[in-house]
């Protein structure tokens, strides 16, 4: 799969290292929200290989910006390649997290809407209704044709108790081809190895690594709400956060049941660049 790089090591050429805790979920969202004005640059990227399909690499390039310590602003664009097929942009999409609480409670809500314009897309940032094996079976040509205008909702619900991060995501998505309501879930949690930091810098100090768990699945639709015929995944998770601000992450995830994808390969990697439009306002005063 080829992905249009340049930008985004444009962009981190020019960034102010940042150290930041970025948690290590690829398909939960934890409550927490990006600093204003900051941009955080992400590629994730998942392997898989479904019985009777070909393997297939997914890959999303994100953007996200605080636009206010409430209000976070994410542009995704995706893509993917098939074996024995072919590589494809498959669409984009737009979403904005809003935090009616500020301050950190016990539970913090985040009403959570995306539009999504995509087709034969294969990067799973989410599992909704009857999603599951059988939607890998057509070619690229063919998965292309069936196109998703989406509207996607989520209520996360995030808490953070001691060093550790619980993050639960209740999930319904609408095709607007009038198509029914589709549901899903997500779950995760994690800690760093290490909560206070130490005295001297190290790239490989316990508290630049977190690990945790995350799993996550499909619960039906309108007319046929429930477990039926739905995939579910669970699997480790770790990240690591280098001096300079950029953060690896990885995990392993594997299917729960013969619907689901037996394992999935996970990665990803993200900068923050601090104060992003400063740069812009101070190249047009010189």
């Amino acid at each position: 799969m080829k992905i249009p790089c340049a930008p985004i090591f444009l962009f981190l050429s020019f960034a102010v290292p940042l150290f930041a805790q970025e948690r290590p979920y690829f398909v939960t969202y934890s409550h927490e929200m990006e600093e204003p004005g900051n941009l955080e640059i992400e590629m994730y990227n998942v392997v898989g290989n479904p019985p009777g399909g070909n393997a297939f690499f997914g890959s999303t390039v994100e953007f996200e910006y605080g636009v206010k310590a409430w209000w976070t602003s994410e542009f995704y664009l995706d893509g993917q390649s098939t074996q024995n097929d072919s590589t494809i942009f498959t669409g984009f999409r737009w979403e904005n997290r809003v935090r009616p609480l500020m301050g950190e409670h016990w539970i913090n809500p985040v009403i959570y809407a995306e539009f999504e314009d995509t087709s034969a897309d294969k990067s799973l940032r989410e599992v909704v209704g009857h999603d599951g094996v059988p939607d890998f079976s057509d070619s690229n040509a063919v998965a292309r044709l069936n196109k998703e205008r989406e509207m996607e909702l989520k209520l996360i619900l995030g808490s953070n108790y001691r060093g550790f991060n619980i993050s639960e995501n209740i999930i319904a998505e609408k095709n607007l081809a009038n198509e029914p309501w589709e549901f899903g879930y997500a779950w995760a949690v994690s800690r760093p190895l290490k909560l206070a930091a130490s005295a001297h810098k190290c790239a490989f100090c316990r508290e630049r690594f977190q690990t945790g768990l995350e799993m996550y699945g499909g619960l039906g639709d309108r007319h046929s709400f429930g477990l039926s015929q739905t995939s579910h995944y669970i699997g480790p998770t770790m990240n690591w956060t280098a001096p300079n601000g950029t953060t690896l992450s990885f995990s392993p995830q594997f299917g729960l049941n013969d619907y689901s994808i037996p394992r999935l390969y996970r990665f990803g990697i993200s900068y923050e660049i601090e104060q992003f439009l400063s740069y812009f306002h101070r190249g047009g005063s010189q």
